[in-house]
């Protein structure tokens, strides 16, 4: 065969496959043009999953009214092209991560009545052309607070029918176009995190019919509460302070020196309190608390030989009961509730004699001291306030116990058996019994 014949042999071998493909269409489905679009229709079929075979130029496709329990990774690779999807009064019980996630040109989404839990949140982020998604009559618990951070051309949105019981704050925020929100008939929790809701709620020019549903389902005195006209409520984000506590009431201590710190945090609803230590020897986090109150591990918490090294007690103190160069690092205290977090941080040193910290340190505090700004003491309970001018010395006895004094009345080469400072400069030394 000459060039030429083979040339035209393959074009036409190219045009039946094309025209094959056109033709394509599932024994279940029909399919067509209507008004430009390509269309395959499998609703009300009894179908348990997707089928295969569709036309590859395929731009909307309905499976409503089918039996389908789920959508798997890939359900839908075969018609990249889908402007609409229509999913709507099925058996869907979860959207694998990836199900979605390849219909970069979908506009419309219909995914309602059906009993979705387990949803692909970030399968959303690649569908950045959607004007409407339909989620309404599902059994959501749970939005990421990004889920829609793509959705710029998102109109219209419902939620409604679910089981929502908050929603974070700024999840509707990137949602510029939005013109219309149905987020009725959830069963929301209004406590201090629903409350931006309503102050966003009243300011939107988004429309959200059937704001009488939107109500609160508990605490129990809301209950049928419009969320409009949800009463103020007490409200606060966290803040933090840590304080030094020589010793930790209720623990069980050995001998030994042993640094506690406590971590006052403030808010309404309570905070939630977590321990971050960076130490030479890595990262540690911990929830707190995770002993009771004399020093023992929490059921459930993480199996360690004996005593933790860290034990994070539930009224916020932390105690490391045998103190050494393994745990110098950094300690902070974060705090979090619904409103909001914060953090507050002291930097931990171990410093042995011959180092020369003391000198150093003593003739700091006595040179402040003339200044007028000096050091303070307390017996028991220690709350820097103010950068660099409120430093705290204790001195510790060789025994272990703790004392008290100013170091600025030490007399000229008095010797100290040990010295633990903790001030808004965020050092904290230690120095060894001599």
């Amino acid at each position: 065969m000459t060039s030429g014949g083979t040339m035209q042999g393959l074009c036409l071998l190219g045009w039946a496959v094309l025209l094959g493909l056109a033709g394509a269409c599932p024994e279940a489905c029909d399919c067509g043009e209507k008004y430009g679009f390509q269309i395959a229709d499998c609703a009300y079929r009894d179908l348990k999953a997707v089928p295969q075979g569709f036309p590859g130029n395929v731009t909307t496709l309905s499976l409503s009214a089918n039996r389908l329990p789920g959508l798997p990774r890939g359900a839908f690779a075969e018609v990249p092209l889908l402007q609409s999807l229509w999913l709507a009064h099925n058996e869907i019980r979860t959207v694998a991560a990836g199900a979605l996630a390849v219909l970069g040109q979908l506009k419309s989404l219909d995914l309602s009545h059906n009993l979705i839990s387990d949803f692909a949140w970030s399968d959303l982020h690649n569908l950045s052309a959607l004007q409407l998604l339909k989620m309404d009559s599902n059994e959501l618990t749970f939005i990421p607070r990004d889920a829609f951070r793509s959705l710029r051309a998102l109109r219209s949105l419902q939620l409604n029918h679910n089981r929502l019981h908050t929603v974070a704050e700024g999840t509707f925020a990137p949602l510029t176009a939005l013109s219309h929100l149905q987020i009725n008939d959830n069963p929301f929790d209004c406590t201090c995190g629903i409350v931006w809701l309503k102050t966003w709620a009243l300011a939107t020019a988004v429309s959200i019919p059937e704001q009488d549903s939107v109500a609160c389902t508990s605490p129990h005195v809301l209950k049928g509460t419009p969320l409009s006209r949800l009463p103020p409520l007490p409200c606060s984000a966290p803040s933090v302070q840590l304080t030094y506590q020589p010793s930790q009431d209720g623990a069980e201590l050995r001998p030994g020196f042993v640094l506690a710190l406590h971590c006052d945090a403030e808010g309404q609803p309570a905070p939630r309190l977590r321990w971050h230590i960076q130490t030479p020897g890595g990262t540690v986090e911990i929830a707190s608390p995770n002993v009771g109150a004399d020093g023992r591990p929490l059921p459930g918490a993480p199996a360690a030989r004996g005593r933790p090294r860290f034990q994070a007690f539930a009224n916020g103190s932390l105690l490391i009961p045998d103190f050494g160069k393994p745990e110098e690092g950094t300690y902070s205290c974060l705090a979090a509730n619904e409103l909001g977090s914060a953090e507050s941080s002291v930097n931990v040193a171990l410093a042995t004699p011959g180092e020369g910290g003391e000198d150093a340190l003593g003739r700091r505090f006595r040179g402040r001291v003339a200044e007028g700004r000096g050091c303070y003491t307390v017996d028991n309970e220690v709350q820097p306030s103010g950068p660099e001018d409120s430093v705290v010395i204790i001195y510790l006895s060789r025994g272990g116990s703790p004392e008290a004094a100013v170091v600025a009345g030490r007399a000229p080469g008095q010797r100290l058996p040990g010295l633990l400072l903790l001030g808004h400069s965020l050092l904290l030394l230690f120095l060894a019994s001599l």
